[in-house]
């Protein structure tokens, strides 16, 4: 990225260094499923002074001494679509069962006095659900249809699709349900607080949740802001 200024995506500024994501997590800025809004506009929606994020962001990438681990946007499309399979769907094949366990269980035995456990239960089994169906449809299309279309294959699209962009709509608006379901986890549990005398089951489900909700925003902005947007590129370039 040449210019980086408050007019600057959050997107493109994760995308850019993946380190700014805990900024915007610590600030509550969405920069997956939100991640092409500019800086300015989120921030003055809440009430931030989006220069100085901005200023602070930068000095303190100045100071530091350590690169970003895993940089998304260095990788080749097939590379990044390996690291998401074998990094956050293999998180999400693992963790969404146990969550799941855990949600009935807490349902089952604090529903009565706290009846937001209920709800969050019922959204949890849709989430899952969703998601489960939402992998496949990646793993066994989307995915596919980039590798081969990076390729340089003549036959990339196949019978499934006459252009990426085609799966992509589909797969950003299953995103955006991700993100509504992650935001009601939050808002129904009081931002992951464990009530007075929650067991450790409660308590372990909470804090997996938040874990969810991090590694999920990291999911889909790579998805969002990096993988599509460059697929989409590379169907648009001349041969």
């Amino acid at each position: 990225m040449t210019t980086i200024d408050t007019w600057t995506t959050v997107g493109e500024l994760v995308a850019d260094r993946p380190s700014r994501s805990r900024v915007f997590q610590k600030l509550g800025i969405d920069f997956c499923c939100g991640g092409k809004r500019p800086l300015e506009d989120v921030c003055r929606e809440k009430n931030l002074d989006a220069q100085m994020i901005l200023d602070v962001m930068l000095a303190n990438e100045q100071d530091s001494n350590s690169d970003d681990a895993i940089n998304p946007s260095s990788l080749s499309l097939t590379d990044l679509c390996n690291h998401i399979e074998q990094t956050h769907h293999a998180y999400l094949r693992e963790e969404l069962p146990r969550l799941g366990q855990m949600a009935y269980r807490v349902a089952n035995a604090h529903g009565q006095n706290h009846t937001w456990t209920i709800a969050l239960n019922n959204t949890f089994v849709n989430f899952a659900e969703e998601l489960f169906s939402h992998m496949q449809k990646e793993e066994q299309i989307l995915f596919p249809v980039i590798r081969r279309l990076e390729a340089g294959d003549a036959n990339a699209f196949g019978h499934c699709t006459d252009s990426v962009r085609n799966p992509i709509d589909v797969m950003e608006a299953e995103h955006d349900n991700a993100g509504n379901a992650l935001e009601q986890f939050r808002s129904l549990s009081s931002n992951f607080t464990a009530p007075e005398g929650a067991c450790n089951t409660f308590r372990a489900l909470l804090d997996g949740l938040r874990e969810l909700e991090a590694d999920m925003h990291q999911h889909v902005h790579k998805e969002n802001n990096i993988l599509f947007p460059k697929a989409i590129a590379l169907e648009s370039s001349p041969n």
